[in-house]
């Protein structure tokens, strides 16, 4: 019996966590999504900011929410491992494979189909549904989201 009182407790927990998750991204100003990899990620090169190149990650995410796929727009330059003269997937961006599942805060998009972006850090200013204060976090198997990937602050200077 003790067995079974552990067991639900955990699954009301990690329930709780990812209801605590949304409520954060909605706070946030953004919108949340959970879902599987479908497609490996793909580097995309972008225009110069103030010498540093904005490049781009994307992949396909199929939603837990609604089952459809979203496009994924990630920004380099927010990612911890970002080289401004790189032109590859910085780390630990690319450690993200097909089968894996993520946790996404950032703003919903429709141009060119279903996608979601700005899922980073807003750099401290107030977050507002254009900007929101994004996230992308890699889901452990139970369901436990893992560090922002999305949080570096070193590059936040060519927005201020």
């Amino acid at each position: 019996m003790k067995l079974l009182g552990v067991f639900v407790l955990c699954l009301v927990a990690a329930g709780t966590a990812g209801a605590d998750e949304a409520a954060l991204c909605r706070a946030n100003a953004g919108t949340y999504l959970t879902g599987k990899v479908t497609r490996d990620l793909t580097f995309t090169r972008g225009h110069l900011r103030n010498g540093v190149e904005l490049s781009h990650t994307h992949l396909t995410l199929l939603s837990d929410q609604d089952g459809r796929s979203y496009h994924v727009a990630i920004d380099n330059v927010f990612a911890a491992g970002y080289d401004a003269a790189g032109d590859s997937v910085p780390a630990p961006l690319s450690t993200i494979r097909a089968g894996d599942r993520l946790e996404l805060c950032g703003k919903l998009f429709t141009r060119g189909g279903l996608g979601i972006d700005w899922v980073h850090t807003d750099c401290g200013k107030p977050p507002r549904p254009a900007q929101p204060d994004g996230w992308l976090k890699v889901l452990a198997p139970d369901g436990t989201p893992g560090p922002n990937l999305e949080n570096s602050q070193e590059y936040c200077r060519l927005w201020q």
